[in-house]
């Protein structure tokens, strides 16, 4: 097990809900991205979850179990090795701190750079295949979001078929790669039998364009539904989970919803994720597509560029809902 200073176990601490039976609420959306109706079923999944399981995604099991393997060699080191790649500031390594507003997780992580001149090399420069992998890694994954958000384009009869995916194509995307571990904690069996549940991640939306999260077999993930209940995601190592971000929320005029999720930590197993969040220029301004708004219809956000809503969300804890400030006033009434 990682050693994990201060602060103390107690404070990751959450109060499990009401358990809920998977009978009772819908089945998280599984979309083939080899067959046709695909388009249909991913903007259904981006209106009513926000959130969906991607198969048949083209990115080799092979390249995602070898990026595993380096990432748990990464976070195996001695603990004076990996603080060579951090602090993050904000790119490295971060150890159970998580922003600069005082949440904590029962986590280590890896943040880096994706830009092409990033120096995000040099962070894990004393581990070469590693760096090789995640450039593998990065490409295809990168492909793949794109791949999507020009299907969500064409469903959405949206004329220019890359009003999204160009952003994560062009050369100063802001775009990030995570790498998240969570390591196992016997010490949370006694608060399991009381009816706790140690918090690795806290609840929050992601601020990007899209995400798409790959974990090992352990399970951790949940999120919140509609009516408030929070329901477990079954892990599947083969597979690809993709989040609406809250900049594409606000470029569909709320049509589409930047769900809020979080990761519990597990008491036995160990569990690693690695996200990728397609994010647009910092000078992009974020605001409703024209095409998409009906006759009539109102914006129902302040335009903004990406680094204006960036620098407000690194302002507030992870559960603060971001986007409220952006809101036009009059579609608050």
């Amino acid at each position: 097990m990682v050693a994990l200073s201060n602060p103390t176990i107690e404070q990751f601490y959450v109060k499990t809900c009401k358990p809920v039976n998977p009978l009772t609420y819908p089945a998280i959306p599984l979309i083939d991205l080899s067959k046709p109706d695909s388009k249909h079923l991913l903007v259904k999944a981006c209106q009513e979850f926000g959130f969906f399981k991607v198969v048949n995604h083209g990115i080799p099991l092979k390249l995602i179990s070898k990026l595993e393997s380096e990432a748990t060699k990464f976070f195996s080191s001695p603990q004076s090795v990996k603080e060579k790649s951090g602090p993050p500031n904000p790119f490295g390594y971060g150890n159970k701190n998580i922003g600069r507003n005082g949440d904590v997780g029962w986590v280590e992580y890896l943040l880096l750079n994706t830009k092409p001149e990033s120096d995000y090399n040099k962070i894990i420069a004393s581990f070469e295949n590693f760096q090789c992998v995640v450039d593998d890694y990065l490409r295809d994954v990168k492909n793949m979001a794109c791949e999507i958000l020009e299907l969500m384009a064409d469903e959405l009869n949206i004329e220019q078929k890359n009003v999204f995916s160009k952003m994560l194509k062009d050369e100063q995307s802001d775009s990030v790669f995570r790498v998240n571990y969570y390591p196992p904690c016997p010490e949370l069996q006694e608060h399991e039998i009381n009816g706790g549940k140690l918090i690795g991640f806290g609840e929050h939306t992601d601020p990007q364009i899209i995400s798409v999260l790959r974990s090992n077999n352990t399970s951790g993930l949940e999120i919140i539904l509609k009516d408030g209940r929070w329901v477990s995601v079954p892990p599947d190592s083969e597979s690809f989970f993709i989040n609406v971000g809250d900049s594409l929320q606000v470029m569909t005029n709320g049509r589409f919803k930047s769900i809020k999720h979080r990761v519990v930590a597990n008491s036995k197993k160990s569990r690693m994720s690695m996200i990728y969040f397609g994010g647009p220029p910092l000078n992009e301004k974020i605001t409703p597509l024209a095409s998409l708004l009906e006759r009539d219809e109102e914006s129902l956000y302040k335009e903004f560029t990406w680094f204006e809503y960036k620098k407000s969300a690194l302002n507030f804890p992870l559960s603060h809902d971001r986007l409220g400030f952006f809101e036009k006033i009059s579609c608050r009434i």
